[in-house]
């Protein structure tokens, strides 16, 4: 199947093709707004056929040198450099890059302010002045779509402003659409770009972690044969645990989370595990939320 638009409502578009999935919203000057949904196709377009021509260097190793040729491979692969000491995959920026592409088209003269979602990874434009409120669901688990006109319920906000060092927001854990290497429901990043909090998220992710017997864990490629973490354990199920397993995850995954934000790769992050949290703006309790 190729690519798909359909236009949802409230203005916002749906772009689909293969597992890219973007619902996009932008406000501004009317002309402008239908100009940059009108290239932001186009450009869309071509995005999966380009992932898929590098693909197998894009499931390899991270190493020295950049061996990819695309924007939004060269952006994938970027944003995971700095985590190459350990295992990592430009996999693991590919949602936030993708997304981070596509808003490029939305930056110009006329755009207030604009979003792209590429399944809970968002990259945001904002003009000076602006600003967006972000919604966070913990556990997936407890997701329940509520037909409109009501409002889908979250369980914590953040508000970005255009001063804010803040241009995209990624989440991950075992309950998402990706493979982790933790316990985490949720691991949320706020960065500077998409592409950035997308690996930053992924990598805390798979620190929220202990050793028990409880947990279920399945190498990668027996569930998914072509994954790029091959025969390494992911986790498949977390039942319930002891609060001090509970907590000894969470710190774990802070350390993590607090040691990029002192090297500027981060600027917060949220870690949920079975209802408990850590932030980085707080040692325990809910993230600094409005």
């Amino acid at each position: 199947m190729g690519p798909s638009r359909s236009t949802l409502p409230n203005g916002r578009e749906h772009f689909q093709h293969g597992p890219i999935d973007l619902v996009i919203a932008a406000e501004g000057h009317v002309h402008a707004v239908q100009a940059a949904h009108d290239a932001a196709w186009q450009r869309f377009a071509t995005v999966l056929p380009e992932l898929v021509a590098e693909l197998p260097l894009l499931r390899a190793p991270i190493g020295t040198d950049c061996p990819l040729q695309g924007p939004v491979a060269c952006r994938m692969w970027q944003a995971c450099a700095p985590y190459r000491s350990g295992f990592i995959t430009s996999m693991a920026a590919v949602a936030g890059a993708v997304a981070q592409e596509i808003l490029a088209h939305y930056t110009g003269s006329g755009i207030a302010r604009a979003w792209v979602n590429n399944g809970g990874d968002i990259a945001i434009h904002l003009a000076q002045g602006q600003q967006v409120r972000v919604g966070l669901w913990a556990d997936l688990a407890r997701f329940r779509p509520r037909a409109a006109p009501h409002p889908l319920p979250t369980d914590a906000q953040f508000t970005v402003t255009a001063d804010l060092p803040v241009r995209g927001v990624a989440t991950s854990g075992w309950r998402g659409r990706s493979f982790s290497l933790g316990i985490a429901d949720s691991v949320t990043v706020l960065a500077h770009s998409a592409a950035a909090a997308d690996a930053a998220a992924t990598v805390i992710a798979n620190a929220v972690d202990v050793s028990d017997a409880r947990i279920t864990r399945r190498p990668a490629d027996e569930i998914k044969d072509d994954s790029d973490l091959g025969a390494r354990l992911v986790t498949v199920d977390v039942p319930p645990l002891p609060a001090a397993l509970v907590d000894q995850a969470l710190q774990a995954g802070l350390a993590r989370a607090e040691a990029l934000r002192a090297q500027g790769l981060i600027w917060h992050a949220a870690l949920v595990c079975q209802d408990r949290w850590r932030s980085t703006d707080a040692t325990a309790g809910r993230p600094l939320v409005q």
